[in-house]
C-alpha cells in the first residue's frame, strides 16, 4: 500500500545577505540545514502564538465572581501588562 503524499505549499521570502549569513551559521550550528531551521522556527513561533491565544481565550471565560474580585482600582496597574 502506498503513502498518500502530504500536499505542502512553497514559501519564498526576500532577506537581506547579512540575515542569509547568520541563518546559514545558526542552522550549521545547530547541525540543520537553513530549511530545516527555518520550519523548525515557524513551528516555534506557531506553537508560541496558539499558547498566547488560548491563554486570552482561558481568561476572557473568567467566572463571573472572580471577574468582579478583579475589577478594582487597586488591581487595574495590572491590566496594562
Amino acid at each position: 500500500m502506498h503513502a498518500t503524499p502530504i500536499k505542502k505549499e512553497r514559501l519564498s521570502i526576500d532577506i537581506l545577505p547579512k540575515e542569509h549569513r547568520e541563518l546559514k551559521i545558526f542552522s550549521a550550528l545547530n547541525g540543520e540545514t537553513i530549511r530545516e531551521f527555518v520550519v523548525k522556527s515557524i513551528h516555534e513561533r506557531l506553537r508560541q502564538e496558539k499558547d498566547s491565544q488560548e491563554l486570552v481565550l482561558l481568561a476572557s471565560q473568567i467566572s463571573p465572581a472572580l471577574s468582579e474580585l478583579w475589577k478594582n482600582d487597586k488591581d487595574a496597574a495590572y491590566d496594562a501588562l
